[in-house]
């Protein structure tokens, strides 16, 4: 029977320890980095150009490991994940359209001696007509082996390790920032005031500018003639908003109310930019709703028949005089 293979690329994207040159992107086998200017050595590529501009670099990649090891090497656009809005690069079959179309490394595959290092230069040539504003990038080295797991399905692994390449084209900047579709959830006691309740806020934070954005969001949430119930700043924010990217969050909210009515606010700022979104929300214990649920049921089919009886009385015939 044929095993039936799933592949996963794991990326690194982090910074290694302090030992590692230029605080390099590293794996524990393998790292890459940008190779030291005269001045100092780098973390990222920063990198500025107009459109229509070349920019010679290059790019080190270094085995730590006691083998020799042959990598693809390739440039790739980053972007936010939809999980927690982590800085993240597509795979080398992705299309790209920023930096990892732009970038060309000399040689697409090297081979690096053991505890050896090869530097690579790249061009990253970019065109008359890009947009200007941040666009960043990585330039990836990919072990294309596939470690086999055990099993009826297994899962295979292709490793990667990424030097981040922060491109800003010339043009005017616009940094802009926006939060949407704000909901609340509640999570209810079946009787109120037996047991505990909470809720989560959850909506999307939006980079709508052409800029890299730290964001700050503050929560703020008020109840019955304008009580303030929460007001905090939240935690759970990507440290990058890359330009064009969406992430949805969420935000528990331990102790909510379990009998109200108010208003999430949600304010996102970041350099030049502040926007807010808010969401209504009733807080109902699930007997009382059972409760006033069947209440309103009852009342309704009251009504109905009491009105049902009325009309049978104004219709029944009345005495006339006697002839």
């Amino acid at each position: 029977m044929r095993k039936l293979y799933v592949l996963l690329l794991s990326l690194s994207l982090f910074l290694a320890t302090a030992a590692t040159p230029a605080h390099a992107a590293d794996n524990g086998s393998w790292s890459v980095y940008p190779a030291a200017s005269r001045i100092a050595a780098r973390p990222y590529f920063y990198l500025s150009a107009d459109p229509g501009q070349t920019i010679d670099d290059k790019v080190v990649v270094s085995n730590r490991t006691g083998r020799p090891l042959t990598f693809r090497l390739y440039a790739a656009d980053a972007y936010n994940t939809a999980r927690d809005g982590g800085f993240a690069v597509r795979t080398v079959a992705e299309k790209q359209r920023g930096v990892g179309a732009w970038a060309r490394p000399a040689r697409t595959r090297v081979t690096v001696p053991a505890h050896g290092r090869v530097t690579v230069p790249f061009t990253l040539s970019v065109p008359e007509g890009a947009e200007p504003g941040d666009h960043p990038g990585a330039l990836v080295a990919l072990d294309e082996r596939i470690d086999k797991g055990d099993g009826a399905v297994a899962l295979g692994v292709q490793r990667a390790v990424a030097a981040r390449v922060y491109l800003r084209v010339g043009g005017p900047i616009v940094p802009a920032i926006a939060v949407e579709d704000v909901r609340v959830s509640h999570h209810q006691p079946l009787v109120p005031g037996l047991g505990d309740s909470g809720a989560t806020i959850s909506y999307t934070l939006r980079n709508t500018g052409n800029v890299t954005l730290d964001p700050k969001v503050e929560l703020r949430a008020t109840g019955l003639f304008g009580r303030t119930l929460l007001a905090r700043e939240l935690a759970r924010i990507p440290g990058e908003l890359l330009p064009g990217q969406r992430v949805r969050l969420s935000e528990p909210w331990r102790g909510s109310p379990q009998l109200d009515w108010g208003d999430v606010k949600l304010t996102a700022s970041a350099k030049d930019t502040r926007e807010s979104a808010s969401a209504s929300f009733f807080a109902l214990p699930w007997l009382v709703a059972v409760v006033l649920f069947v209440a309103v049921v009852v009342g309704g089919v009251l009504g109905v028949r009491f009105r049902l009886l009325r009309r049978r009385g104004w219709s029944r015939p009345r005495g006339g005089a006697a002839h």
